[in-house]
């Protein structure tokens, strides 16, 4: 770990200061959310903030990471992972490409690439909360429902990542180099229709 990566301390009120930030960085993304703004939303001093943060960045990516861990187990709770095949893979794709394309999903990505050469344990925290926590999720369905004959698939973790790939074609790089600034439901739901039939096609039974 960098030496010189500020340390995060907890305490009592670590958690409000968690949900306080939590709000306001939904609201007003990373550069536009103060110091300020946060402290007064928690119901705590700047000192108190400062003592568990001392940087913003490091309470954004805590929030980033908490919020990670929350979609991810939302898809758990919420998706049938019994269901065909075709359904599950339609409510995991949307799911996914609706976070990842939110104001809060692209500026966690943009602040993990922007500090990966300063604080590489920054992008390895996230990753490990989102991304591999997803993958993983995935990677066990397909294995048990290549079981059940649903699917036919060699490599689960390869095609976990496969079909998150084919779920970000066309919108995800537009949107990360700012051709659009939005992506709407009917994309969404295009994008991922899509990526269901073309991974079916290649992986179905």
């Amino acid at each position: 770990m960098n030496d010189a990566t500020p340390i995060v301390r907890k305490g009592r009120k670590f958690d409000q200061v968690l949900d306080g930030a939590r709000d306001v960085f939904m609201v007003d993304g990373f550069e536009g959310a103060s110091v300020d703004d946060i402290a007064r939303a928690a119901g705590v001093s700047k000192a108190t903030l400062y003592s568990y943060f001392p940087d913003k960045r490091l309470l954004f990516m805590e929030v980033a990471n908490m919020e990670c861990t929350r979609q991810s187990q939302s898809a758990v709770d919420f998706i049938d992972m019994n269901a065909a095949p075709r359904d599950v893979l339609c409510q995991a794709g949307k799911h996914f490409l609706r976070f990842i394309t939110s104001k809060f999903g692209q500026q966690i990505f943009r602040i993990c690439v922007a500090e990966s050469d300063r604080f590489p344990e920054i992008g390895r925290a996230f990753y490990k909360s989102g991304p591999e926590r997803m993958r993983a999720v995935m990677g066990e369905y397909f294995r048990a429902a290549g079981a059940r004959g649903d699917l036919k698939i060699d490599d689960f973790t390869l095609a976990a990542d496969q079909f998150g790939e084919l779920c970000k074609a066309d919108v995800w790089p537009r949107l990360m180099f700012g051709v659009i600034d939005t992506v709407s439901d009917e994309d969404i739901d295009r994008v991922v229709d899509n990526a269901v039939k073309t991974f079916l096609a290649r992986y179905g039974p």
